[in-house]
């Protein structure tokens, strides 16, 4: 599934102009772009993240996002030291995240905190980017309708989604938004992270949990949730951290699937009928209709 180009030849390319590249390791998990550990002779570890195919300002939504985290909601992100035409450079923190319940409560706290943030409207003051497709974030009033026709119509359309769907596919997820009031608790509009799954939780250099590559909005918190919980490898003790600082409207869980089919949409969007994304999605769609 991975689209990106990992060739080390022209990643120093990337770097601003001053420094010596010493070591570079290929790092792993982008599905949009490649991305490098890079130690300079100046004794600074860095992280470059780019493409050869970004257009001029790729980067531009992530950094605005990075700071939208840090500066009104209080989450901990790295330091972008440059951004550049196709590229963007940040501190260097730790991948290796600890696998104890300290850490993870600490994350949960933190994006508690960060949905704590609320808006009168759902979307973002401009489009983004989730991968390599636009994330359309035009402001609405109207919760459901915000995740229905801007996190889960908007895939229908994308060539990868037609091709793997048959036209009955695509009308029952249509009829299937329009349940949205009747399956989803109607809840504020939250500051959220957007693409929030363990691969986008790093550690600083004090073993707290750091966030990154976001696709920041206003939209349901329990989008952030449903992502970390569908995706896996996030212990019970997030969710439980979680929900004791923001108690669920009825049974969470129940929801889970159901608010993950906009990132199942998105991957089929990205990379066809690959895995069991499609029969994932129409046994969640069978279910909830």
């Amino acid at each position: 599934m991975q689209t990106v180009d990992h060739e080390d030849d022209w990643a120093p390319s990337l770097l601003p102009p001053g420094g010596v590249v010493l070591r570079m390791e290929p790092l792993t998990g982008g599905m949009a772009n490649a991305a490098w550990r890079v130690t300079l002779d100046d004794g600074r570890t860095v992280v470059i993240k780019g493409g050869r195919n970004n257009p001029d300002g790729f980067f531009d939504h992530e950094v605005e996002s990075l700071r939208a985290l840090r500066d009104i909601g209080g989450l901990p992100t790295p330091e972008i030291i440059h951004v550049g035409p196709r590229s963007l450079v940040m501190t260097a923190l730790n991948p290796e995240i600890p696998d104890s319940p300290r850490f993870w409560e600490a994350a949960a706290h933190a994006v508690a905190a960060l949905h704590d943030h609320t808006s009168s409207r759902y979307g973002w003051h401009r489009d983004g980017t989730l991968g390599r497709l636009v994330q359309e974030n035009a402001w609405d009033d109207d919760g459901h309708r915000f995740f229905a026709e801007r996190r889960v119509l908007r895939y229908l359309g994308e060539p990868n989604v037609e091709e793997a769907f048959e036209a009955a596919d695509r009308a029952a997820v249509e009829a299937l938004c329009g349940r949205l009031p009747e399956l989803v608790p109607a809840a504020p509009a939250a500051l959220t992270h957007g693409d929030l799954w363990r691969s986008n939780i790093i550690a600083g250099l004090d073993d707290s949990p750091v966030f990154i590559d976001p696709a920041v909005s206003y939209t349901w918190p329990e989008v952030d949730v449903s992502m970390l919980f569908c995706t896996g490898g996030v212990p019970d003790v997030f969710f439980e951290a979680y929900y004791e600082l923001r108690p669920s409207v009825g049974d969470w869980r129940e929801r889970m699937d159901l608010l993950n089919l906009r990132e199942l949409l998105c991957v089929v969007a990205h990379f066809g009928a690959v895995g069991d994304y499609v029969p994932r999605i129409r046994a969640i769609v069978k279910r909830f209709s």
